[in-house]
Parts: structure tokens; sequence; C-alpha cells
């Protein structure tokens, strides 16, 4: 949350409870399954079962001008939904921190590893990478 404050997309730095006056500007999260899967990895069913929730999430956001995609699952869920706007390019990129994809017919897609433990407390995604990410999306995203 602080590096989506940094950005302009929460009022607040922090968070720690559902009351706390944190509210979202210009920025929706959504999840690309809808359950705690083992060991914090989705299976390939448990995506697919939970796809038609992100592609209906995606297009009710008429005014959404840039996805970030959390890690590399949430980046391969992107180009599923894209590939039903006959946006695939070829070949299709691979996963990259910081890649950045425009075509003009979808929202702009911005890459990063994904903020879990893991990769926060081994600096794989440090608080900088998080926050450049956040900002090249607000760039992108325009006033």
């Amino acid at each position: 949350m602080e590096a989506m404050h940094a950005a302009g997309f929460a009022t607040q730095p922090t968070s720690h409870h559902a009351k706390d006056g944190l509210t979202l500007r210009d920025a929706y999260i959504s999840a690309v399954v809808r359950c705690a899967p083992p060991e914090n990895k989705p299976t390939t069913k448990e995506i697919s079962q939970c796809a038609s929730y992100l592609a209906a999430e995606l297009d009710a956001l008429a005014q959404l001008r840039v996805v970030i995609a959390l890690g590399k699952t949430a980046f391969d869920a992107y180009w599923r939904v894209v590939a039903g706007h006959d946006v695939t390019p070829r070949p299709r990129p691979r996963f990259a921190h910081g890649f950045i994809f425009e075509a003009g017919t979808v929202p702009a897609l911005v890459a990063t590893y994904h903020p879990s433990q893991q990769n926060t407390n081994t600096g794989k995604l440090t608080p900088q990478m998080l926050a450049d990410v956040l900002s090249t999306a607000r760039t992108l995203a325009g006033p």
C-alpha cells in the first residue's frame, strides 16, 4: 500500500483493517483465482475455473487504461483474457519485471514480480522496484 500511496493510487500508506479509511483512487484490485491455493501456487484447473470472473471484471471496467500483472500467473492470465479481443502478439512476450505492453485496443500491461514475502524478503522485488512499476502505471494511465 505504501507504493500505491506514493504513486497516488491509495489515500494512505498503510491499512490495518477494513474500516481504517483506506480508499483507492484510479485503481481496482482483482485476482486470477478466488481462493487461497495450497502452497500459494494456483493450479491450472483453479485458474481456468476462475477465468470468467477476471474477464468479466476487466470488461466491466470501461475506463481501464493500465493493468499491473503481479507475477507470472497474472501476466499469463492477462494474455488469455486479451486473446478474446484479438490481441495476441507473436511471439507472445515472456514475463519480465518491468515489461510494458501497449496495443491501443486493450489496456496497457505492466509486469512486476509478485509482492509476496518470498520475493520481498529475498530482495527479488524491492520497494523501489515496485514503486517504479506503479509510477510507470500512473504515467501510462494519464491524468
